[in-house]
Protein backbone atom coordinates (compact mmCIF):
# COMPACT_ATOMS: atom_id res chain seq x y z
CA UNK A 1 0.00 0.00 0.00
CA UNK A 2 2.98 2.38 1.15
CA UNK A 3 2.67 5.60 2.74
CA UNK A 4 -0.69 6.23 4.32
CA UNK A 5 -1.99 10.32 4.09
CA UNK A 6 -3.94 10.18 7.24
CA UNK A 7 -6.81 12.90 7.85
CA UNK A 8 -7.67 13.19 11.96
CA UNK A 9 -10.95 13.73 13.49
CA UNK A 10 -11.29 14.81 17.08
CA UNK A 11 -13.34 16.15 19.51
CA UNK A 12 -10.82 15.95 22.79
CA UNK A 13 -7.47 15.44 24.10
CA UNK A 14 -6.06 13.65 20.94
CA UNK A 15 -3.97 11.32 23.05
CA UNK A 16 -4.64 8.36 20.11
CA UNK A 17 -3.48 10.89 17.57
CA UNK A 18 -0.15 11.22 19.86
CA UNK A 19 0.41 7.66 19.70
CA UNK A 20 -0.11 7.54 15.95
CA UNK A 21 2.57 10.59 15.85
CA UNK A 22 4.43 8.77 18.13
CA UNK A 23 4.84 5.72 16.08
CA UNK A 24 5.22 7.50 12.84
CA UNK A 25 8.88 9.26 14.35
CA UNK A 26 9.87 6.01 15.98
CA UNK A 27 9.72 4.60 12.39
CA UNK A 28 7.17 1.73 13.26
CA UNK A 29 4.33 3.29 10.64
CA UNK A 30 4.83 4.05 7.13
CA UNK A 31 2.25 7.28 7.60
CA UNK A 32 2.29 10.73 7.79
CA UNK A 33 -0.80 13.00 9.11
CA UNK A 34 -2.19 15.37 7.12
CA UNK A 35 -4.84 16.95 8.73
CA UNK A 36 -6.45 17.02 11.84
CA UNK A 37 -10.02 18.76 12.14
CA UNK A 38 -11.81 19.45 15.56
CA UNK A 39 -15.34 19.83 15.94
CA UNK A 40 -14.45 22.19 18.88
CA UNK A 41 -12.38 25.48 18.90
CA UNK A 42 -10.66 24.39 21.96
CA UNK A 43 -9.93 21.14 21.85
CA UNK A 44 -6.64 19.92 23.07
CA UNK A 45 -6.45 17.50 19.68
CA UNK A 46 -5.54 20.95 17.71
CA UNK A 47 -3.33 22.19 20.68
CA UNK A 48 -1.35 18.98 19.67
CA UNK A 49 -1.43 19.46 16.32
CA UNK A 50 -0.05 22.60 16.43
CA UNK A 51 2.96 21.48 18.64
CA UNK A 52 4.00 18.82 16.20
CA UNK A 53 3.57 21.24 12.71
CA UNK A 54 0.73 19.38 11.50
CA UNK A 55 -1.82 21.52 9.80
CA UNK A 56 -5.03 21.64 11.60
CA UNK A 57 -8.51 23.50 12.09
CA UNK A 58 -11.94 23.88 13.39
CA UNK A 59 -14.46 22.54 11.86
CA UNK A 60 -18.13 24.27 12.31
CA UNK A 61 -20.46 21.37 12.77
CA UNK A 62 -23.12 23.70 13.77
CA UNK A 63 -26.64 23.53 13.95
CA UNK A 64 -26.02 20.15 14.38
CA UNK A 65 -24.42 18.79 17.91
CA UNK A 66 -23.92 14.55 17.37
CA UNK A 67 -23.39 14.32 13.93
CA UNK A 68 -21.14 14.95 10.77
CA UNK A 69 -23.76 16.49 8.29
CA UNK A 70 -25.09 18.93 5.72
CA UNK A 71 -22.35 21.60 5.12
CA UNK A 72 -19.97 20.65 7.40
CA UNK A 73 -19.49 16.86 5.88
CA UNK A 74 -19.24 19.04 2.85
CA UNK A 75 -16.37 20.58 3.70
CA UNK A 76 -15.16 18.33 5.89
CA UNK A 77 -14.58 15.79 2.52
CA UNK A 78 -13.45 18.80 1.11
CA UNK A 79 -10.62 19.80 3.22
CA UNK A 80 -9.22 16.05 3.50
CA UNK A 81 -9.58 15.97 -0.16
CA UNK A 82 -7.33 19.08 -0.56
CA UNK A 83 -4.93 17.56 1.82
CA UNK A 84 -4.38 14.64 -0.25
CA UNK A 85 -5.98 12.45 2.83
CA UNK A 86 -6.16 8.86 1.44
CA UNK A 87 -7.43 7.44 5.44
CA UNK A 88 -9.50 8.68 8.08
CA UNK A 89 -8.82 8.48 11.80
CA UNK A 90 -11.31 8.99 13.82
CA UNK A 91 -10.11 9.81 17.56
CA UNK A 92 -12.52 10.76 19.67
CA UNK A 93 -14.93 12.27 17.46
CA UNK A 94 -18.01 12.61 18.96
CA UNK A 95 -20.00 12.44 16.37
CA UNK A 96 -22.12 10.43 14.27
CA UNK A 97 -20.32 9.95 10.17
CA UNK A 98 -22.78 10.06 7.51
CA UNK A 99 -22.77 8.03 4.31
CA UNK A 100 -21.43 10.66 2.13
CA UNK A 101 -17.89 10.76 4.39
CA UNK A 102 -17.88 7.05 4.00
CA UNK A 103 -18.79 6.90 0.52
CA UNK A 104 -16.18 9.34 -0.09
CA UNK A 105 -13.23 7.17 1.41
CA UNK A 106 -14.97 3.62 0.60
CA UNK A 107 -13.37 1.01 3.26
CA UNK A 108 -10.46 3.83 4.26
CA UNK A 109 -12.68 5.63 7.55
CA UNK A 110 -11.69 3.99 10.96
CA UNK A 111 -12.13 3.86 14.67
CA UNK A 112 -11.20 3.06 18.28
CA UNK A 113 -13.45 2.15 20.70
CA UNK A 114 -13.20 1.35 24.26
CA UNK A 115 -14.58 -2.04 24.47
CA UNK A 116 -14.69 -5.49 22.31
CA UNK A 117 -17.22 -4.93 20.12
CA UNK A 118 -20.20 -5.88 19.23
CA UNK A 119 -20.18 -5.80 23.30
CA UNK A 120 -21.01 -2.53 24.31
CA UNK A 121 -21.39 -0.34 21.71
CA UNK A 122 -21.75 3.85 22.51
CA UNK A 123 -20.77 5.63 24.99
CA UNK A 124 -19.20 5.16 28.51
CA UNK A 125 -18.47 1.37 27.30
CA UNK A 126 -16.05 0.63 29.97
CA UNK A 127 -18.64 1.54 33.05
CA UNK A 128 -21.26 -1.03 31.03
CA UNK A 129 -18.38 -3.10 31.23
CA UNK A 130 -17.82 -3.10 34.69
CA UNK A 131 -21.62 -2.77 35.78
CA UNK A 132 -22.42 -6.25 33.17
CA UNK A 133 -19.85 -7.90 35.62
CA UNK A 134 -17.48 -8.30 32.96
CA UNK A 135 -13.73 -10.09 33.80
CA UNK A 136 -12.49 -8.73 30.35
CA UNK A 137 -12.86 -5.65 29.10
CA UNK A 138 -10.69 -3.75 26.13
CA UNK A 139 -10.56 -1.99 23.14
CA UNK A 140 -11.38 -2.70 19.33
CA UNK A 141 -9.95 -0.57 15.96
CA UNK A 142 -12.55 -0.95 13.32
CA UNK A 143 -14.05 0.49 9.92
CA UNK A 144 -16.59 2.48 10.06
CA UNK A 145 -19.75 1.53 9.09
CA UNK A 146 -23.45 3.01 8.70
CA UNK A 147 -24.37 1.75 11.73
CA UNK A 148 -23.18 2.94 14.92
CA UNK A 149 -19.28 0.95 16.16
CA UNK A 150 -20.62 -1.59 13.99
CA UNK A 151 -17.60 -2.02 11.42
CA UNK A 152 -15.90 -4.57 10.31
CA UNK A 153 -12.95 -5.05 12.86
CA UNK A 154 -9.18 -4.66 12.27
CA UNK A 155 -7.22 -5.40 15.95
CA UNK A 156 -8.49 -5.96 19.03
CA UNK A 157 -6.77 -5.96 22.28
CA UNK A 158 -7.97 -7.47 25.75
CA UNK A 159 -7.66 -5.59 29.21
CA UNK A 160 -8.60 -7.54 32.47
CA UNK A 161 -10.87 -6.36 34.70
CA UNK A 162 -9.52 -5.87 38.50
CA UNK A 163 -11.50 -6.73 41.48
CA UNK A 164 -11.63 -3.31 42.98
CA UNK A 165 -11.26 -1.86 39.68
CA UNK A 166 -13.43 1.78 39.28
CA UNK A 167 -14.64 3.32 35.78
CA UNK A 168 -11.40 5.44 36.07
CA UNK A 169 -9.08 3.08 36.60
CA UNK A 170 -10.26 0.57 33.87
CA UNK A 171 -10.98 3.34 31.37
CA UNK A 172 -6.80 4.77 31.90
CA UNK A 173 -5.80 0.89 31.41
CA UNK A 174 -8.12 0.26 28.20
CA UNK A 175 -6.20 3.54 26.83
CA UNK A 176 -2.66 2.30 26.84
CA UNK A 177 -3.89 -0.47 25.18
CA UNK A 178 -5.52 2.39 22.34
CA UNK A 179 -2.40 3.83 21.96
CA UNK A 180 -0.73 0.55 21.11
CA UNK A 181 -3.71 -0.42 18.69
CA UNK A 182 -4.17 2.45 16.75
CA UNK A 183 -0.91 2.75 15.48
CA UNK A 184 -1.02 -1.53 14.70
CA UNK A 185 -4.31 -1.31 12.50
CA UNK A 186 -2.66 1.41 10.72
CA UNK A 187 0.38 -0.62 10.14
CA UNK A 188 -1.66 -3.38 8.78
CA UNK A 189 -3.20 -0.75 5.98
CA UNK A 190 -0.12 0.41 5.21
CA UNK A 191 1.48 -3.01 4.74
CA UNK A 192 -2.04 -3.86 2.69
CA UNK A 193 -1.65 -7.54 4.32
CA UNK A 194 -5.34 -7.92 4.86
CA UNK A 195 -8.82 -8.54 2.49
CA UNK A 196 -12.34 -7.38 3.73
CA UNK A 197 -14.33 -10.51 3.21
CA UNK A 198 -17.46 -9.40 4.70
CA UNK A 199 -17.43 -8.67 7.93
CA UNK A 200 -14.03 -10.09 8.03
CA UNK A 201 -10.53 -8.18 7.70
CA UNK A 202 -8.42 -11.26 6.85
CA UNK A 203 -5.06 -10.82 7.87
CA UNK A 204 -2.41 -11.86 5.19
CA UNK A 205 1.28 -13.37 5.89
Amino acid sequence: MGTLHLGVLGSGAGSNMQSIVDAIAAGTLDAEVSLVLADWPDAKILDRAARHNIPHRYLDCAPFKTKLEGEAEDACIRLLKEAGVDTVVLAGFMRIVKPKLLAAFPNRVLNIHPALLPAFPGVHSWTQALDYGCKVAGVTVHFVDAGTDSGPIIVQKAVPVLEDDTPETLHARIQVQEHLAYPEALRILAKGNYRLEGRRVRILP
